[in-house]
């Protein structure tokens, strides 16, 4: 089975507020094969920020009420991702954005996958072309 670890700019994408955005049909795609088993995907639990993040954002930009918002979240929740703590990530994930010129948030999805030898899969092409020659990052355009 394909063990993947998952970039909340994918799991967004799976939610109401966003699913108009380029790539979601892709992330639909993703999400169906992991609902059905063919695939096993993991995130650290920073991706529950970022999702929120993401939201309080399009909240902001009148792309959805906060109410929308709220029953988008909930919508997540529901799916159950698997997480894992971001402490230990950490010092990894520190050492990979200072060498590579990341933020950490995103350097501690690319820990998360160095650490399982897993794929992280990411919507953010900027990332995946900076980091795919070092590191297991894949945009979700090219699956």
């Amino acid at each position: 089975m394909i063990h993947l670890v998952l970039d909340a700019s994918v799991a967004v994408k799976w939610l109401p507020p966003f699913q108009q955005e380029p790539l979601a049909p892709e992330a639909e795609i993703l999400l169906d094969r992991w609902e059905h088993g063919v695939i096993e995907l993991i995130a650290p639990d920073l991706i529950w920020t970022e999702i929120a993040n993401a939201h309080w954002r399009a909240v902001r930009q009148n792309k959805c009420s906060s109410g929308d918002a709220q029953a988008s979240l909930a919508i997540m929740h529901e799916q159950e991702l698997p997480t894992v703590p971001s402490e230990p990530l950490i010092d990894l994930a520190f050492r990979i954005a200072l060498q590579h010129g990341r933020t950490a948030y995103d350097s501690l999805y690319v820990a998360l996958a160095v650490t399982l030898k897993s794929d992280l899969v990411t919507a953010d092409e900027k990332l995946a072309n900076a980091l795919s020659s070092y590191f297991p990052v894949t945009w979700l355009g090219a699956i």
